[in-house]
């Protein structure tokens, strides 16, 4: 049997035992942004925009909250023309009521991002919605230049959560980390949680600030579950 080197040793026991999270994967609204249920009213506009009563759909909408918006389309429209309107109806009407200052942090979200930078640890912000959208709700937060990345699904390839593509792009991108398992994924939705656990990831956190529940959160596979994204740094270090 062929022998490790010392080196080799030494980077296996690192591995091994250090469960450290240095990439931290931040999901957006429900997480560390509170739109005041702004996903559902921009749904509506896009289902009447079709020509669609937006209340049979509202269930699915609801459960499916974490998951890339243009997937929920396709599920209830079908057609890829007719979902790919559906959605560009749904961004055009989130952008405008982020525009109408629709948005806000939650308690103790900005310090809870400056705290892990402050650790050491590197933090990337993920979201469901378009580049577009995405960028206009930092743009409203002033949180631009908070963060080294923030990613959507199209920076991914184009698969949003339940996949683990954009936690996987933000290991690839950002070098932080040296193992999946030394990544920490957190959000409010199943979603989160699952694309937290096909990643690799060590530390799945869901948060009770959002749209699913914590038996939803457990169910999904978190391994921690909190009451907001504010009580992440103390639990990490």
């Amino acid at each position: 049997m062929r022998k490790l080197t010392s080196d080799q040793q030494s980077v296996a026991s690192d591995q091994q035992h250090d469960p450290q999270s240095r990439l931290v994967v931040l999901d957006m609204a429900g997480t560390t942004v509170a739109d005041g249920g702004l996903v559902e009213r921009a749904f509506a506009a896009a289902a009447r925009h079709l020509g669609a009563d937006p209340a049979p759909m509202l269930d699915y909408v609801r459960a499916t909250m974490g998951e890339s918006k243009i997937s929920v389309f396709r599920h209830l429209f079908g057609e890829e023309a007719r979902a790919q309107e559906a959605n560009k109806a749904f961004e055009a009407a989130y952008a405008e009521l982020v525009d109408g200052g629709r948005v806000a942090a939650l308690p103790g979200a900005r310090e809870t991002i400056e705290e892990l930078t402050s650790q050491g640890r590197t933090v990337v912000l993920t979201t469901g919605f378009s580049r577009p959208t995405q960028d206009a709700i930092l743009a409203a937060l002033g949180w631009q230049d908070l963060v080294p990345l923030t990613l959507c699904p199209a920076d991914a390839g184009g698969r949003g959560r339940p996949y683990p593509d954009m936690v996987l792009t933000a290991f690839l991108r950002t070098a932080a980390a040296q193992d999946v398992r030394q990544i920490a994924v957190v959000g409010d939705t199943s979603y989160d949680m699952l694309s937290g656990v096909r990643s690799g990831a060590g530390f799945v956190g869901g948060v009770l600030t959002g749209a699913h529940d914590e038996d939803a959160l457990w169910a999904a596979g978190a391994t921690h579950v909190l009451g907001s994204v504010a009580e992440l740094p103390g639990v990490l270090a």
